[in-house]
């Protein structure tokens, strides 16, 4: 009898002592996470005033017409940071190539879309970059390049909403090229397989100039 109450004792004891020890693995396993989290977003600052200064430097540079235009054109990663991909990074580089190209300051803004599109993987603002470097080009009466950025934009992000666009793009820049007949290839290909979008419409329009 005594052993059996020396053991209703013990219980109450012995559960305490097991909430107790959890409790105190719980709270060493959140102070763990609060390190690491803590580690983490030191890191991220790193990199983002890495890009920063990356992107500042390329601005003070004096680079001739043609070195820059070779920037632009999207080089195999030549200055790409590991693990670098955080959203506020893009973010950052893509507001700035915004503000250059409202202030038509096309050489920035190819620059930070350049950038951009060399060195990050995001699914809205990689093709918008493209969309925006060929348009730039487009106005340089840079040909060529412009093509090959909507090209670029199409092949690559066929789902994006700014694809489109960017085939009507490249039926312009055949048409400035005298290839009126593969500009109207292209024009077709653009309502037939985009009859809902804004960018049918104005390839339609084109069609029927061209009647």
């Amino acid at each position: 009898m005594r052993f059996f109450l020396a053991a209703c004792l013990l219980i109450p004891a012995a559960t305490q002592a097991q909430d107790v020890d959890a409790s105190d693995i719980l709270f060493l396993k959140v102070q763990e996470l609060e390190g690491e989290i803590s580690a983490l977003r030191s890191e991220l600052e790193v990199q983002a005033y890495l890009i920063d200064k990356l992107l500042n430097e390329n601005e003070g540079s004096s680079l001739p017409n043609t070195q820059v235009n070779e920037e632009a054109s999207i080089p195999d990663n030549t200055f790409r940071f590991e693990g670098i991909n955080d959203s506020q990074s893009i973010d950052e580089v893509y507001d700035q190539g915004i503000s250059a190209l409202n202030n038509k300051n096309f050489v920035d803004a190819k620059k930070a879309f350049g950038y951009l599109a060399s060195n990050f993987n995001d699914d809205e603002k990689i093709p918008l970059s493209l969309f925006w470097l060929g348009e730039i080009s487009l106005l340089e009466s840079n040909l060529e390049e412009s093509e090959g950025f909507f090209q670029n934009l199409a092949v690559n992000h066929p789902g994006h909403w700014r694809t489109p666009l960017a085939h009507k793009k490249m039926g312009d820049i055949l048409m400035m090229s005298d290839e009126a007949e593969a500009a109207k290839i292209k024009y077709q290909f653009v309502v037939q397989t985009y009859p809902s979008n804004a960018a049918s419409s104005l390839a339609l329009q084109l069609l029927e100039n061209m009647e």
